[in-house]
């Protein structure tokens, strides 16, 4: 079996007024295709900036993220961006949901960047699969926040992705809301044999994936 993503000897440093700061140094790892994997740690401890190298959303100062065989750090930004579009989905503690957008438009949105032809009925499929059919025309902000974050997850499945990133998916919710849409992420993902990938202070949310990595200091603990 091909790992759907491996990361090699990856690095970050930032420039500030008082010098070079290294956030994340040295880390390894790889992921069989449909795997689940926890980032847990700390805060500062490197795991946001760990998943937003891993996602592609920004470049290694050292080492490599393949997802699917392929260099993200070797294409150019356009490049990068399309291929994220074409097999990564994103789900974000804040949802980031499109305020003038309705649910339905919402989650079309990876199927009209890849100008899917069928994009409106595989929206509005998705979201019957998460329990929001009959809501397909209302815009985020009337929609609670448990609903929103439900949008979240099928607008970040819709397309099919190899690889979903989730940062702190349960973060903004009640302890029912966040359960009822981890227990929805999580099936969906398995459903698709999707490989998942999340940040999170949960331990109850870390324990339910296969596998849990532990940051601290910028290096796996």
């Amino acid at each position: 079996m091909n790992p759907s993503l491996v990361a090699t000897n990856l690095g970050r440093d930032y420039a500030t007024p008082h010098g070079l700061v290294t956030v994340l140094d040295g880390v390894s790892l790889s992921m069989e295709a449909g795997e689940t994997l926890a980032i847990v740690g700390p805060s500062g401890s490197g795991k946001s900036t760990l998943l937003g190298l891993l996602a592609g959303l920004d470049r290694p100062s050292r080492g490599y993220v393949a997802i699917a065989g392929r260099d993200l750090a070797a294409m150019d930004d356009a490049e990068a961006s399309t291929y994220r579009g074409r097999h990564c989905g994103f789900v974000f503690q804040s949802h980031r949901l499109l305020p003038a957008l309705t649910a339905q438009e919402n989650v079309q949105v990876p199927l009209d960047l890849a100008r899917a032809t069928d994009a409106a009925p595989r929206a509005r499929a998705w979201l019957e699969r998460v329990g929001l059919g009959g809501r397909h025309d209302h815009r985020p902000r009337q929609l609670s926040g448990g609903e929103q974050q439900r949008v979240a997850v099928a607008r970040a499945l819709v397309h099919a992705p190899a690889i979903v990133f989730a940062d702190e998916p349960t973060g903004s919710l009640d302890r029912r809301t966040g359960t009822a849409v981890a227990d929805l992420l999580f099936a969906l993902a398995a459903d698709h044999r999707t490989t998942l990938v999340l940040v999170t202070h949960d331990e109850a949310l870390a324990e339910r994936c296969a596998r849990v990595v532990r940051m601290q200091d910028g290096r796996i603990a």
